[in-house]
This record gives C-alpha cells, structure tokens and sequence, in this order.
C-alpha cells in the first residue's frame, strides 16, 4: 500500500478523570524524523511513545502532540510538615512569654503560615496513563496512517498513469531510431555526389562511416534499460512494504538513461520526445518525495 507522508491524525481517551488528546501532524522527510511535544508529568512515558510512531511511521517529519488533563480527586492531597508547624509554635511560645503578649495560638492561625499545610499532586501511576495514552495515541496513528494511505493511492495512479504515456513516448523514440541511421546514410551520399560531382560512390568506405555513426547514436540499450525501469517502477508501486526510497532511486535511474538517449540520438524529433519525458519524470519525481 503507497502511503504519501502528508497527513494528520487524533485520538483521544478518558478514564478515572483522567483525559489524553493525542495528534500527529506528519510532512515529507528523507528520513524518520520525530518530535513528541508532552506535559512534564507524564514525560516518562515519552520514550514508549517514540517506539511506538517508530513502529507505525516509517518515513517523514513527525510532531506528535500530548495534552493530559487530571481533574480526578484523588489527583492532589495536602501535605501536612509537622515539624515545621512545631517550629513556628515554639516561635510564637517564645515571642509570648519574652513580651508579655496574650496567647491566641489556633489551628487557624498556624495553617496559615507558610508552607505548614501544602497542596501536592499525586504520584502519577504510570501503567494506568500509559493505557491511556496508547490508546489515544494509536487512534491517533489509525486516523494518520489512514489519510496517508488516501493520499497514497492519488499518487500512485497519478504515478502509474504518467509511466504508461513515458511508455508511449519511449516507444515512439524506438521506433524513430533506425530511421536517424538511414537518414544520415542517405544525407552522406548526397553530400558526397555535392562535393564530387561523381555519380559513384564508394561503398565500402560509405558503409564504414554510417557503421561509426550508427554505433555512436545508437540507444537500444538506453530503451532497453529504461523499459526495464518504468517496468520496476510500476511493481514497486503494488508493494506492500514502504517503497519511498526504491522509487526515488528508480526515477535516478531513469533520468540517467534518457538524458544518455538525447546525446546520442543526434535527432531533432527524438531530442523533442526527450524533452517530452524528462519533463514528465521531473513530475514524478516531485510526487515520489512524498512517498513513504
């Protein structure tokens, strides 16, 4: 299945008052590429989360964004120090008996002094927000990996659509070529019958140079190689497995042998059909960067 690497997914969940919302934004990258944005408080979890976009996303920029909301009430208590509290009576004991001053020491007055009572959150349990969070993180994946492979399947019949008229047009070059050889023998015989005035010519040192040109210009094997290309192209395009990078690689290939083709074929309707697909292949290649 073609996946392009433009896409984005969300996914969330809920349970004892906790919530998770999960979102994955994805774009194009040579490489796998993650960035995970998450609360401090649950950042342990960050490196199961890597594993597991790893494990999903081969290819492509990823930013995986983490919200975690814990409205729960067991999420916070209150913490009593109680030898800090003695302090602060003996303090206010001794202030008493050294200025004469009247006792009103209450449960009042000392749970307000600073730090004697504090609110802390609870210790998060990790096995119970991992739960959570792979679930909302593996929807997220579903609905990601989901558009990806939408988008995919554009690319690859925009793909295997432009490999058959490239088909075509390679055809036609086959086709012209042995004419390019005639052409240059029929070109040569004249120019000599100019140049001589004779009405002889000799045979043997004509088919001598029409062999040199031939053998210069000839690109069967460029076609030959090129048709092998597109073929692979197109098989690689009904694999199961991310396929990015062997596209990338066969468009490289292709390239190579039609830019071969038109500085040999020494021909001006050739030279015009291989215009004709490197402006295709440039086309295709800038939807193959976008392949996973």
């Amino acid at each position: 299945m073609i996946r392009s690497m433009t896409g984005f997914g969300r996914g969330s969940a809920q349970g004892d008052g906790k919530e998770i919302l999960v979102e994955i934004k994805t774009v194009n990258h040579r490489y796998s590429d993650i960035y995970i944005k998450m609360p401090r408080q649950i950042s342990f979890l960050e490196e199961k989360v890597r594993y597991l976009v790893n494990k999903s996303l081969s290819r492509g920029k990823i930013d995986v964004y983490i919200n975690y909301e814990d409205t729960g009430e067991d999420s916070k208590y209150v913490v009593f120090d109680e030898s800090l509290a003695r302090a602060y009576i003996n303090a206010v004991q001794t202030l008493k008996a050294k200025f004469g001053l009247i006792d009103d020491i209450s449960v009042s007055l000392i749970s307000k002094l600073p730090d004697v009572l504090r609110v802390e959150k609870a210790e998060e349990d990790e096995e119970k927000i991992w739960d959570l969070l792979k679930t909302a993180l593996e929807e997220a994946l579903r609905n990601l990996i989901a558009m990806r492979e939408s988008e995919g399947e554009g690319l690859k019949n925009s793909l295997l659509e432009k490999t058959f008229y490239i088909e075509k047009i390679v055809e036609e070059i086959a086709l012209r070529s042995p004419d390019v050889v005639r052409e240059y023998k029929q070109k040569l015989e004249n120019r000599i019958k100019e140049l001589t005035e004779q009405q002889t010519i000799d045979e043997g040192r004509l088919a001598m140079e029409v062999a040199i040109f031939a053998d210069r210009c000839s690109i069967d094997e460029e076609i030959v190689r090129l048709k092998s290309h597109i073929n692979q192209f197109r098989e690689a395009l009904n694999m199961q497995q991310p396929v990015g990078r062997k596209l990338d690689f066969l468009m490289q290939e292709m390239n190579r042998e039609i830019n071969t083709i038109g500085s040999k074929a020494n021909d001006l309707a050739i030279s015009r059909s291989v215009v004709e697909v490197k402006s295709e292949l440039e086309k295709m290649r800038e939807q193959v960067q976008n392949i996973e």
